[in-house]
């Protein structure tokens, strides 16, 4: 692409591009350019081993910088590591029971959000540790959170089948999201943070408008439980994977149906789409995972060789990789292109079920 005619064509759309930055809008589209052109072939080298818990893990998650990161776990803890030492920073200790659900409100990473089998939700300050909110509502476990890109909210999806939103700042309930008749598993801010969706094991996904807590649209199609679902990048498109072997894509504007992505012989367990929402990964419990094209909505390439369910699967940013976590004690990486398996990354006892990339995609974590 040329960069100057692409910054040219920007500039009539958005007038906050004015002349004087133009030079500056440039530059860094040619820095992005680099990046995408580089063509690493990056071999990951097992670094660290973290006997992190005496009880098993529940989740891992990095900050954006991949600097350091967090561990759940049924010990009722959360943990904060630097990456690089792979020293334990702190614990974050108050939860009277599992902690299931943790993320960091990224791209800031100065706070972590904890969901428990408690019914609460815990807000924490990433550098002391200091816990500043306890968000109490929830009757039944809490088994999912996300944090709003702008980091002002975090959203919790419950076994009691609603899902809260919570005002950070304040430290308050903003609204509660009915209408849902089973556990809601999985929830997804867009990018903008006026919308979010909540999948259910009532076979459905919920667009809510966070501004009013009202149901926007329900995508009623899967003819199973709903394991994840996520919006693409631009907030076009909704990707959701099901107990019942399929993908689904949605129009995310008017909740329409736009495809079925079929091909796994048993349950899908993990969806999502590349940054830049052109691709769309599948982890199945039939040990394979697919990679499909969001727009020809093609599958274009297979990735078998796992012996083991496929419970978890992320893009690397640059979107050139996929990782997938097996039941079989392996995490492996792909060509996202061809569906070729690059690498087996070994070392785990058990299962891994979680896994993820930093931000610019050197580090992987995966935790069993």
């Amino acid at each position: 692409t040329d960069a100057v005619a692409l910054v040219e064509e920007i500039r009539k759309g958005e007038p906050l591009i004015t002349a004087s930055c133009k030079e500056q809008v440039i530059h860094l589209v040619r820095r992005l350019q680099e990046k995408l052109g580089g063509e690493e072939d990056h071999k990951f080298y097992l670094f660290k081993v973290l006997r992190a818990h005496i009880l098993p893990l529940t989740n891992v998650a990095f900050n954006k910088s991949g600097s350091r990161f967090i561990t759940g776990s049924y010990d009722r803890t959360c943990k904060v590591w630097d990456t690089a030492s792979g020293e334990e920073l702190r614990t974050l200790e108050g939860h009277g029971n599992v902690v299931y659900a943790i993320a960091f409100n990224n791209p800031y990473g100065d706070k972590i959000a904890t969901g428990s089998f408690d019914k609460t939700c815990k807000l924490w300050s990433t550098e002391t540790g200091k816990c500043y909110h306890t968000f109490r509502g929830h009757s039944a476990e809490i088994v999912c959170l996300s944090f709003n890109l702008q980091s002002t909210l975090v959203a919790t999806g419950s076994m009691d089948t609603t899902a809260k939103l919570w005002d950070i700042e304040k430290g308050e309930e903003i609204v509660t999201l009915s209408g849902h008749s089973a556990e809601i598993i999985a929830l997804s801010f867009n990018t903008t943070g006026d919308r979010i969706i909540t999948g259910s094991f009532d076979h459905t996904v919920a667009l809510w408008d966070v501004g009013t807590g009202r149901m926007l649209h329900t995508l009623i199609g899967h003819r199973g439980e709903v394991s994840s679902a996520q919006f693409n990048w631009d907030c076009s498109l909704i990707v959701t994977g099901s107990m019942d072997k399929t993908c689904m894509l949605w129009n995310a504007m008017t909740g329409t149906h736009i495809a079925t992505l079929t091909g796994h012989s048993d349950e899908i367990l993990d969806v999502c789409f590349d940054y830049a929402g052109q691709r769309i990964a599948t982890a199945s419990a039939d040990g394979s995972a697919r990679v499909y094209n969001a727009e020809t909505k093609k599958c274009i390439a297979k990735l078998e060789g796992h012996g083991g369910e496929i419970s978890k699967i992320c893009f690397n940013p640059k979107g050139n990789r996929v990782l997938t976590a097996s039941s079989d004690k392996t995490a492996r990486l792909w060509d996202a292109a061809t569906g070729d398996c690059l690498q087996i990354l070994e070392g785990h006892t058990d299962e891994i079920f979680s896994c993820a990339f930093n931000y610019k995609g050197d580090i992987i974590i995966t935790g069993n």
